[in-house]
């Protein structure tokens, strides 16, 4: 059985690579480029995997989402990924690589019975990448 939570936040990023001209950098990312950043309001998805304890339920509805606002929101909500995120200080903040450090943040001292399945993250309506959880 699976659950799924959806959660949402707000935070600006530059996508940018050190090691590229500034016209490669234009050319690749365009107008995510820009030089003061741009933002978004992502919606992430969160969902877990396993067997009902006894009181029926994969996990406590209000747990998961206290251990989701301590590991993710209140660590991303309004900043600068650039900037303000330590996971992504060495590599360009792409939702790609946002998906991979929200997974990494999830699991390290994962609390609950069921397994962290996937992270799913919507950085606009056309771009969602989905990372299974391994």
């Amino acid at each position: 059985m699976q659950l799924t939570r959806r959660y949402r936040f707000s935070a600006s990023h530059r996508l940018d690579v050190a090691s590229l001209t500034p016209e490669e950098n234009r050319r690749l990312f365009g107008k995510c480029n820009n030089p003061y950043g741009h933002g978004h309001n992502y919606v992430v998805d969160v969902t877990l995997e396993g067997s009902r304890d006894v009181s029926g339920q994969l996990a406590g509805r209000q747990e998961l989402d206290s251990y989701v606002t301590q590991k993710i929101l209140a660590r991303l909500d309004h900043k600068n990924l650039n900037a303000d995120v330590a996971e992504l200080a060495s590599v360009t903040p792409t939702t790609e690589n946002l998906a991979l450090a929200i997974c990494a943040m999830l699991k390290k001292e994962w609390p609950f019975r069921a397994d962290l399945k996937r992270v799913r993250i919507a950085e606009t309506e056309r771009n969602i990448f989905e990372l299974e959880a391994k």
